[in-house]
C-alpha cells in the first residue's frame, strides 16, 4: 500500500535530504547532494527499490514531533508492551554526511524490527555488502559506499540486511549510515549524544535569529527551518523540493523533477529571508543567482542544478513503477531549456529588492543587467511557455508579459536612485509599450478580468500577483474585477487551481490538484484589496493543511484530502511565510514588491 505523501516528514543535513514515513521506513534519500541518484527509492517503487526500516513489531499508536526549533524527528511508538521513541536525524555535513537513528524505550519492554535495503541508481544497483568487524557493515557499488554501524545482530536475507532485537524501559541503541566514495577509507563512527547535541545546537542557533511577525510563529518557524534545510549550504542555492515525480496527479503523468533551483523563486526567496531577519542567506541566495545567470543572456535558463549546473537533460526511469504508479519517473528537468520570459523580471526585481534591503547596494551586477535588458528589449513580445511551464505550443501569456514590464520598471528605478547609467529615456518607453499593450490585449471586458493569454477567456491564478508587482494598484476596478473572476472560476472547495487543465493546452493530460502557493496569493490580494478577514481565514485554512509536522506539498487534493506533488516544497512554504508577514504588522511583502509603502525598506535601509 502506497504511504500517503503527507505521512512522511524531512530530515537533512544541508546538503541532502532524507524523507521518514511515520512507520519509521526511510524511503527517500540522495547521496551526496539533493540532485544525486537515491540511495534509498522506496517512495517511488517498492521496499526492494531500497529504504530502512526501524519500527516495533505490534504497533497501536503513532505520533511524532520535531524537537522545538530543530530538524530533529522524534516518532514514538505505543505498543501493547511498552512506548519507543525513534530519534532520526543528518547532522550538519563535516566531514562526511551521516543518517543517524537513536531508538529509546521509554516505557516497558518493546521488541524491534530493522531492515536495510540499500540500492544505488534509483533503485536499481544491489552494492556489494561486507561485515568489517562485528558493528561495522560496508555497501559498495562503483563510486558509491554507505558504511552502517548497528550493535546488534544482523544478517543477509534475500538481498536485505536484517535483525530483531528487543530494549527495555530505560536502554537505547544507536544506529548510523555513513555516505562516502568507495576509494576512501572507511569513515569513522560518529559520537552519537555530540552529534544530537551539535545538531540541535545548530538548528536552535539559527531559528533563534529569526525576527517573527506578531502571529503564526509556529506555522513561520517551520516553514523557515524547512526553507534552510532546501538549501545547499556550500552554494546558496536553494531546491524546489527534495524529491522528484510525486504526481500532480494520482496516476497520471504530471510528474516533474524539483531538485533543482529556479529562478522564479528569487524574489519571493529573498523577501521571505530578509524579512526574517536572515541576511547572510539573502546574500548568499543572490551570489548564487548572478553566478548561475553568468554568461550570455540567450542563454539564460529558467533553472539550474545547486551549484549552478546548465545541463538537466531530462530521462526516464523505467524500472521503477512510479509513486501510486504515476509514470513516468523523470530525472532531470526538460523545461529548463525552455523561453519563460518572467523568469528576467523575476532576477531584476530581485536584484532591485536587494538593493532596497542592503543586501547589494553598490550594484556590481549592474552590467549582467544591462545585457538582460538589451536581450529583453527585443524578446519580450514574443510568445513564452510561462510561469507554469507548459508542454504545449508557446503563448502571450499576460503574467509573462508583466514580468517584462516589471525588468523595466525595477531597472529603472535602480538607475535613479543609485545613479546607474542606462538608457532610461529608452526603458520607460519601452515599460509603457509593455503596460499599454497588457491593458488592451491581456484584458478582457466583458469578463471583467485580465486572462491568461492574449485572446484567451481563460484565468490562471499568476494574475493574482499583477498588484504585488505594482503593474496597478490593488483598488484599480481591473485588479477587483480580476480577483473576483479567479473566486467565480479557480476556485474549488475554497482552494486555488492554478488554470483549468481542460482548457489550456499545456501539452499534457487534464487533472490536477489546487496548487497551495495560489491559494496564499488570493490571502494576499485579499489582503492588499482590504479584505483582511478573508485574507486570514483562507490563511489558516491553508495553514491546517500542513501535516502533523508542519510541512506542505506542492498541491493538494480536497476531495480526497490528499497532498499531491513534490514534497516539501520550497513554493508553497516560501507562500506561507510570506503570506503571514502581510498579514502582520512587521513587514508585508506583497507591499514591498508593489512598492506601496516605503517603511520596511527604509528601515532596513538604516541598518
Amino acid at each position: 500500500m502506497t504511504t500517503p505523501i503527507e505521512d512522511y516528514a524531512l530530515i537533512g543535513d544541508c546538503e541532502t535530504a532524507a524523507l521518514v514515513s511515520k512507520q519509521g521506513s526511510i524511503d527517500w534519500l540522495c547521496w551526496p547532494r539533493f540532485d544525486s541518484d537515491a540511495s534509498f527509492s522506496a517512495l517511488l517503487g517498492t521496499p526492494e527499490n531500497g529504504r530502512w526500516l526501524v519500527q516495533p513489531d505490534e504497533i497501536k499508536k503513532i505520533t511524532r514531533s520535531y524537537r522545538p526549533g530543530t530538524l530533529i524527528l522524534d516518532t514514538k511508538f505505543t505498543t501493547p508492551t511498552g512506548l519507543v521513541v525513534v530519534t532520526d536525524f543528518m547532522p550538519p555535513r563535516g566531514r562526511s554526511s551521516d543518517l543517524i537513528r537513536i531508538v529509546t524505550c521509554e516505557q516497558g519492554q518493546v521488541s524491534m524490527r530493522f531492515e536495510l535495503v540499500i540500492r544505488f541508481g534509483y533503485g536499481r544497483i544491489v552494492p556489494w555488502v561486507t561485515r568489517e568487524s562485528p558493528e561495522i557493515w560496508r555497501a559498495v557499488a562503483g563510486p558509491d559506499m554507505l558504511v552502517l554501524h548497528a550493535p546488534i545482530p544482523l544478517h543477509g536475507e534475500d538481498m536485505r540486511t536484517v535483525g530483531d532485537f528487543t530494549l527495555k524501559a530505560g536502554e537505547r541503541v544507536a544506529f548510523s549510515l555513513t555516505y562516502c566514495q568507495s576509494h576512501l577509507p572507511t569513515p569513522t563512527l560518529p559520537d552519537f549524544d555530540a552529534s544530537l547535541h551539535d545538531t540541535a545546537d545548530f538548528w536552535q542557533e539559527w531559528i533563534g535569529r529569526m525576527e517573527c511577525p506578531d502571529s503564526y510563529g509556529e506555522q513561520v518557524t517551520r516553514s523557515l527551518i524547512t526553507l534552510r534545510a532546501l538549501i545547499y549550504r556550500p552554494t546558496g542555492g536553494i531546491v524546489a523540493a527534495p524529491t522528484t515525480s510525486l504526481p500532480e496527479h494520482l496516476g497520471g503523468v504530471r510528474n516533474w523533477d524539483y531538485r533543482y533551483c529556479w529562478l522564479r523563486d528569487a524574489t519571493m526567496t529573498l523577501l521571505a529571508f530578509m524579512n526574517a531577519g536572515y541576511y547572510e542567506e539573502a546574500l548568499a541566495w543572490r551570489d548564487w543567482l548572478l553566478r548561475a545567470i553568468a554568461g550570455s543572456p540567450e542563454q539564460l535558463q529558467i533553472m539550474y542544478g545547486v551549484a549552478g549546473e546548465r545541463r538537466l537533460t531530462e530521462w526516464e526511469v523505467d524500472w521503477l513503477p512510479g509513486y501510486a504508479s504515476s509514470a513516468p519517473i523523470r530525472i532531470g528537468n526538460e523545461a529548463s531549456s525552455q523561453i519563460q520570459l518572467d523568469v528576467i523580471g523575476e532576477v531584476l526585481d530581485a536584484l532591485h529588492q536587494g538593493r532596497r534591503g542592503t543586501v547589494d547596494r553598490v550594484g556590481r551586477a549592474w552590467d549582467l543587467q544591462r545585457e538582460l535588458l538589451d536581450f529583453l528589449e527585443g524578446m519580450w513580445n514574443k510568445p513564452d511557455y510561462g510561469i507554469w511551464e507548459v508542454r504545449g505550443p508557446p503563448q502571450h501569456f499576460t503574467y509573462s508579459k508583466a514580468m517584462c514590464w516589471v525588468a523595466f520598471d525595477r531597472s529603472i528605478k535602480d538607475a535613479e536612485t543609485c545613479g546607474f547609467d542606462g538608457p532610461v529615456d529608452r526603458w520607460r518607453a519601452i515599460r509603457d509599450e509593455i503596460h499599454k499593450e497588457i491593458c488592451e490585449r491581456g484584458f478582457d471586458v466583458e469578463l471583467g478580468s485580465f486572462v491568461q493569454s492574449y485572446g484567451s477567456k481563460q484565468l490562471d491564478a499568476s494574475l493574482l500577483l499583477l498588484p504585488q508587482l505594482g503593474f496597478l494598484p490593488p483598488d484599480d476596478p481591473r485588479i477587483v474585477g480580476t480577483v473576483a473572476q479567479i473566486e467565480r472560476t479557480l476556485l474549488r472547495d475554497g482552494l486555488v487551481l492554478r488554470y483549468h487543465t481542460s482548457e489550456t493546452d499545456d501539452g499534457l493530460p487534464t487533472g490536477e490538484g489546487a496548487f497551495l502557493a495560489c491559494s496564499f496569493w488570493l490571502a494576499d490580494a485579499y489582503a492588499l484589496t482590504g479584505r483582511i478577514e478573508d485574507a486570514k481565514n483562507l490563511f489558516e485554512r491553508l495553514v491546517a493543511l500542513c501535516n502533523d509536522v508542519g510541512l506542505l506539498a506542492e498541491e493538494y487534493d480536497p476531495k480526497q484530502k490528499r497532498m499531491l506533488g513534490n514534497f516539501p516544497q520550497a513554493f508553497s512554504h516560501l507562500a506561507l511565510v510570506n503570506t503571514a508577514f502581510n498579514l502582520a504588522s512587521y513587514a508585508k511583502p506583497a507591499e514591498q514588491r508593489a512598492e506601496k509603502k516605503q517603511r520596511v525598506g527604509d528601515e532596513v535601509m538604516e541598518r
